[in-house]
């Protein structure tokens, strides 16, 4: 877990690297999208987040913060609850290494992100200005989809500085400001949609850029 310190762009809160293990879990293919929170919504009286005008239904459900992410969880069933940044991050990276699942670059065939700032020397995309529908890029090696870029995703820890020894189902800090947001979206810099890459911000803070995806036990 995670990056190198020879990875070119990473920050100092991605290392040290240090081994992790980690109990069996499955995780949402797709990012949580509008269909099923606004069903959340209007089951439980809340009011449904903001679209951004960019329709809904397939689209990633975003402007949601961590505690309402949290709650949609408890609502679907039982033992169903955000990843930890440790599952998240072996999820994305799907048995790789490399900076992305794809490899060293990332293209805006593969997922979307602010394509005009690629990663290092990668070669420049485009960008979309908004998410897409979940579903709309090829999944990585494990079939998840949008694990890099559309939408920033919560993770259920605390930030905080990773400790350099072996650990088993870690989960973050018992207390902290900030909790983990990793991925990152279709406004951020390739750089930001490294596997390492590590996010933060307070639990009740919304953005046209955040959503979320569920695991459960397996």
């Amino acid at each position: 877990m995670g990056s190198p310190n020879n990875e070119v762009e990473r920050d100092g809160n991605e290392g040290p690297q240090h081994d992790v293990s980690i109990s069996g879990f499955k995780m949402s293919k797709y990012e949580a999208p509008f269909a099923q929170c606004d069903v959340f919504c209007d089951a439980t009286g809340r009011q449904k987040p903001d679209d951004e005008g960019w329709s809904r239904v397939n689209r990633p459900a975003i402007n949601v913060n961590w505690n309402e992410a949290m709650a949609f969880a408890l609502w679907v069933g039982p033992g169903c609850r955000l990843p930890t940044e440790a599952e998240w991050e072996y999820a994305c990276r799907a048995g790789t290494t490399t900076p992305f699942y794809s490899g060293s670059c990332l293209s805006n065939n593969q997922a979307n992100y602010y394509g005009n700032y690629p990663y290092f020397s990668c070669p420049i995309g485009n960008y979309l200005g908004q998410t897409m529908p979940v579903g709309s890029y090829n999944p990585n090696a494990w079939g998840l989809c949008d694990m890099h870029g559309n939408g920033m995703e919560w993770c259920s820890d605390w930030y905080g500085p990773y400790s350099g020894g072996s650990q088993t189902n870690p989960s973050g800090p018992a207390s902290g400001s900030n909790r983990v947001l990793r991925g990152g979206s279709w406004f951020g810099y390739g750089r930001y949609c490294r596997s390492a890459y590590r996010g933060s911000g307070i639990p009740s803070y919304r953005s046209d850029f955040i959503g979320f995806r569920l695991v459960v036990p397996n």
